[in-house]
Parts: C-alpha cells; structure tokens; sequence
C-alpha cells in the first residue's frame, strides 16, 4: 500500500522536522556557550533589559525607525540590537536607543537566545521554529508585521510562537484567531496599530506634494506670460516587476516592453535589486536592446520616492511595492497576476480567500498577453477609472488603520507591556 501525503501536510512535516532538529541543535550551543562564559561556577550575564528591538536586515529601518523617535519622544529606553553591520540605527543619535550590531546567522541567534529582557519586538518570523528560540529570560514576544497585506502570507508556523502581534487591518485579527483555533493554540494578544512606515511615507509624500504643486503653479504663470510651455506633463509608467520565472521581465521580456515603447509615454524600467544578481545577463541584454533615450530610462535608486511620485501608473506582479504605491500614493497598477503555491504557507490552513486576491482587481487591472497590442488604451482607462479609485480608498480603510498614528499606537502597547 502506497502512503499519499497531500504537499500541504507535507510541507507542515517537513518544517517540524527542521523545527526539532533546530532545537535539538541550539540547544546544545547555548549548552556549550553557559559551560564556556561560566566563572567560578557563575555564569556572566547582562541585567535585564525592559526592551529590546530584534532586526535581522537593515532593510527594516523603515518599519522601525518611527517606532525609535517615538521611544524617544517618551525618553523610554530601548536596545536595538541588528544583524546588519550599516545599519541606519547605528548612526542615528539618540539619547535612549541603544544600537547594537550583533553579528550575523548563527552569532546573532545565539545571542537572542540568551538574552534577558522584559520585552521583544521584531518583525522577524519563525520564532521557536527555526534558529531563533524563545529566551527564557524573555517574558513577552511582540512581532509587528512589515507589509499592508494578509498576516498569513509568512511560512507555515512563522507567527505561533509569539505573545502578541501587531496589526493593521481588523481582516488580519480574523486571519489569525482561524490559525489558532485550528492548532489549538491559546489566543495571542493582537493590536490593531496601523502601519508607521506607511505614516512616514505618506508625510514625505504631502511635503513633497504641496512643493511640487507650487513649482507647478509656477510654471503655469510663466507660460502664461507666454514663454514656452512646459511638456513633462507627459504620462510616465513605471514597469517594476520581481525576479524570478514569475517576474514581468522573465516571462514577457521584449514582447511587453516593445509594446510599452510603442505607447509613446516616458517608460521607466526599475528591476528588482536581486535582478542584477540572479538574473544579470537577462538584464544586461534587455539594457543593450533599450538603452536610455529621452523617452526610456533604466531606474536603479536606493530610494525609490522620486520614481513612484513622478509616475502616473505602475505596472509590476505580486509585489508589496504595489500596495505602497496605491495606498500613500493613490496611483493605479497593472498587475500580472500572482502563480503562487501557497502549501508552504500559513495561508494554507484558511480556507478563506487572501484579502490580497480579493483587493487587487479592485485597485488595478490584470493584465494578460492579450492586452499587449492595446496597452496604451489599457493604461489610459486605468489612470482615469473612478472604479480603482473607489477600491484604493476601500483597501485604504481595510489595512492601514489609524494613518499617521502608527508609531503611536504601538509604543503605546508597547508601554503597556513595560508597565
């Protein structure tokens, strides 16, 4: 007789399996750590510290550097401890954050597996799972999610062993209660904060607006003195797709972006940073077939703010940078939808369809190789629809409460917990 496991269940196995061996394997390190700092039979350690902040990429500033100027604000002190080496929290001056790297993978867990501390936020998943083990030093685990979309979009397991998690959309409380009634898990403390690093890119974008606005104004006044008119005014769409088999880039290439020229608008290409990594000799032959003109540009800044205000549309597949784009932004996408497996996921315990599913024909178009010899017409109706204008708003309402008082909300938790 031949056993079926179904590739949901097995993939649920298979991460038990590494859970276990994780702990088996950490265990015996922190075993070996106590044995080797122990002195005269003491063990050297830290006092305990009423808050730790965990990064495990300085790509998570965004997230977590209004959560520090609130800290801050409130003179709470705080440890921030990262496992990047330029971190942007190590430079910043504060008076009671304390910015700590603390090495990488391994010597990184090691120490958070030790550490004392009254409370820990992260928004690193897969604690207990994997190499991160909860301290028994540590008496609450906060973890705040880093995207404007479905809490079950982590690996399978990767929330249950926190004490609380931070949220920003109610739709997300509902997805977590389902996971823990199925698992038999006992009920987490979940908090609707917000977003803070939405907060902080929305005050960017109303500066920036209100400026852009007046320079505009500006020009109309001298174009009507009657100099020469100003022709920027021009559509702009930004083609910003992943990597991968699934990506705009490797699955359409030439086909879309020859279409895309043939529009007439200023196109801007902006491939994901792992692009020139993992897929360098695709890009380097796209770069040569479409090299810079006045009308196509090549898009490789740190800071993508500048691109995603000047552009009128973004065209991009299943990545978050949409709902940042439709969200602060208020702009239209075309997406290509999503092939997404998702047996490995938490997503694949709840039978309910992903809110993500749901909202993105609501706040832009699908596109598919049918539309290529029409696009131009496609972007036109996209830019213009008062229907994806009404479903930014509604996805707006669903997952990002309480904008701009994000940070607020979760020091105030956060305090809660210290006191």
């Amino acid at each position: 007789m031949i056993l079926y496991i179904d590739p949901g269940t097995g993939s649920m196995l298979f991460t038990i399996l590494i859970g276990l061996f994780g702990t088996a394997v950490y265990f015996l390190r922190n075993l070996i750590m106590k044995l080797k700092f122990r002195t005269k039979g003491k063990v050297e350690v830290e006092d305990k510290i009423p808050l730790v902040i965990f990064s495990d990429h300085k790509r998570y500033w965004n997230v977590f550097e209004p959560i520090c100027d609130e800290l801050e604000k409130r003179k709470i002190d705080c440890v921030y401890m990262t496992e990047s080496e330029d971190d942007p929290a190590l430079v910043k001056e504060y008076e009671h954050i304390d910015a700590r790297y603390i090495g990488t993978g391994n010597k990184a867990y090691a120490k958070m597996n030790m550490i004392k501390a009254n409370v820990v936020l992260s928004t690193t998943p897969s604690l207990e799972v994997f190499q991160w083990k909860r301290s028994k030093e540590v008496d609450y685990y906060i973890h705040i999610a880093h995207a404007a979309n479905d809490i079950t979009l982590y690996k399978m397991l990767g929330l249950d062993y926190y004490d609380a998690i931070l949220l920003s959309g109610e739709y997300q409380v509902d997805q977590i209660r389902t996971l823990e009634k199925l698992r038999r898990l006992p009920e987490k403390d979940l908090e609707c904060v917000g977003i803070p690093y939405l907060d902080e890119m929305k005050k960017r974008f109303d500066a920036y607006d209100k400026k852009a606005k007046a320079k505009n104004e500006g020009k109309e006044k001298d174009t009507k003195k009657g100099q020469s008119k100003d022709t920027s005014g021009e559509k702009t769409v930004l083609l910003a797709p992943s990597w991968g088999d699934n990506g705009i880039l490797k699955k359409y290439g030439s086909k879309f972006i020859d279409e895309l020229v043939a529009t007439g608008y200023n196109i801007v290409i902006r491939p994901h940073p792992q692009s020139f990594t993992s897929e360098k000799e695709m890009i380097e032959e796209l770069q040569q077939k479409y090299p810079e003109s006045d009308k196509l540009s090549w898009n490789r800044d740190n800071d993508n703010f500048d691109i995603l205000y000047k552009s009128d549309i973004m065209i991009s597949d299943f990545s978050g940078v949409i709902f940042d784009y439709t969200l602060v932004f208020d702009k239209p996408v075309i997406y290509v939808p999503p092939e997404f497996d998702k047996s490995q996921y938490d997503a694949a315990w709840v039978d309910e369809e992903l809110w993500t599913y749901g909202i993105l024909p609501q706040i832009g178009k699908e596109l598919s190789e049918e539309d290529f010899p029409s696009i131009k017409n496609v972007i036109d109706s996209c830019i213009d629809s008062e229907e994806y204008k009404s479903g930014r708003d509604k996805a707006r309402e669903e997952t990002w409460m309480y904008i701009g008082k994000g940070a607020v909300k979760t020091v105030d938790f956060i305090e809660s917990k210290l006191k």
